[in-house]
């Protein structure tokens, strides 16, 4: 079986404050070849950039880097809405776009937007339905009559391009599971790898799901959020001792993530830098021109 392109992004935590330093590192990423930069959508905080309206910014400034909200906060941005914002950025980037989405969380947070809660259930019913009628929505067609039980919308046009590929936050059973039936593509959550106990109970759910649905469970992707330090010299260790990955040097970044495509199926990773501030320089000038690049070298061969 070959190996489809690796992808490999970054992640980036972006203040009100940060949209210089958030291009700056948008536009080495895209001159240095990455394939896509994530942002976190969490509307209900006034001290972050809105996610889609800086999405739309960095398409905007760079030539060939996706970027994708990682994941879009469904409950704050109805599916309709949602299917013609995601639709309008692949047509004014030229496909650059990735939809990331999940069912919620901070339900706390969500209601004051003045977003009516959803039990857990309901939120993953929900989640499953949007991803069906932004596909519905995307690729042109005759108009679109859709009547479920949390979206409806009478006579709507579809808009003329393709729906972006859908990468899913999914965590619990069940919205694994709709991962499976519709989504393209995964994101684990709380930052678990292709070594925890998280990715090895969860995957097997969106692969059953998949199968059932007549689908190929290899072309639903594992994209990895991957924090960790890339450092001068080796480690002696790169994982805690709960097993969680530290970072390395470059060489064992390069053996670790080659590990993980051949091994374990991995196809794509987003660099985050190790607590919660931006990738300097230096680390994404290194993932981007020595990690990326050779990861790709040896899966191809």
């Amino acid at each position: 079986m070959s190996v489809p392109r690796v992808v490999f992004g970054f992640g980036a935590h972006h203040g009100i404050h940060d949209g210089p330093a958030l291009v700056r590192a948008a536009r080495q990423a895209d001159r240095a070849g990455l394939d896509l930069v994530s942002l976190s959508d969490h509307p209900y905080f006034g001290a972050r950039l809105d996610a889609y309206a800086a999405v739309g910014f960095i398409l905007g400034r760079t030539e060939r880097l996706a970027a994708l909200a990682n994941v879009t906060n469904l409950p704050t941005r109805p599916a309709p809405m949602l299917a013609r914002t995601v639709t309008s950025l692949a047509a004014l980037s030229e496909g650059r776009v990735v939809l990331g989405i999940g069912a919620g969380g901070l339900w706390d947070r969500i209601t004051q937007l003045g977003v009516p809660p959803l039990s857990p259930g309901a939120a993953v019913d929900a989640f499953e339905e949007a991803i069906v009628l932004i596909r519905k929505l995307s690729g042109g067609g005759p108009p679109v009559t859709h009547d479920g039980p949390h979206y409806r919308v009478h006579e709507l046009e579809p808009a003329p391009v393709p729906a972006p590929p859908v990468w899913t936050g999914s965590v619990g059973p069940k919205s694994l599971a709709a991962t499976g039936r519709v989504a393209d593509g995964w994101i684990p959550g709380h930052a678990a790898d292709w070594l925890s106990g998280r990715y090895r109970s969860s995957r097997p759910v969106i692969d059953e799901a998949a199968a059932a649905a007549g689908r190929d469970p290899r072309e639903i992707r594992t994209v990895f959020n991957l924090p960790g330090a890339i450092t001068d010299h080796p480690l002696r260790a790169t994982r805690d001792d709960a097993g969680r990955w530290l970072g390395g040097s470059v060489q064992q970044w390069i053996d670790e993530l080659t590990g993980a495509v051949l091994e374990h199926g991995a196809s794509g990773f987003t660099l985050f830098a190790a607590g919660h501030g931006p990738a300097d320089e230096m680390s994404l000038g290194r993932w981007a021109e020595e990690i990326a690049p050779a990861v790709r070298a040896a899966v191809a061969g």
